[in-house]
């Protein structure tokens, strides 16, 4: 059984048993988290997509851990301006584990 979720304006396609990382969410470690925002959910007889999402379906997840990613550098310039400003950003993330999903 796979369902289909929209967790912080993204889509994933998640099973039982998945690790996915997403956007922040406000949810301490080793706390579940309720998804209801389901736009699908699959299995042997089918698919069952909702309008926009399906009803009374969840997924309960397992918040592993809050972190930030990688530092990736910005580096912007004008040329022949001598102008120039170098950033860096690390975006925060959520890794989570999927423990049930009920239609």
């Amino acid at each position: 059984m796979y369902a289909v979720v929209e967790v912080g304006g993204k889509q994933y396609r998640v099973s039982e048993g998945d690790i996915i990382y997403v956007e922040k969410m406000n949810a301490e470690e080793n706390s579940n988290v309720e998804i209801t925002s389901v736009i699908a959910v699959g299995d042997e007889k089918g698919l069952n997509v909702g309008a926009p999402y399906v009803e009374k379906a969840k997924v309960t997840a397992k918040v592993l851990k809050n972190g930030k990613q990688k530092k990736v550098t910005v580096f912007t310039y004008r040329s022949k301006k001598d102008s120039k400003r170098k950033m860096g950003h690390r975006q925060p993330y959520t890794k989570i584990q999927i423990e049930k999903i009920s239609a």
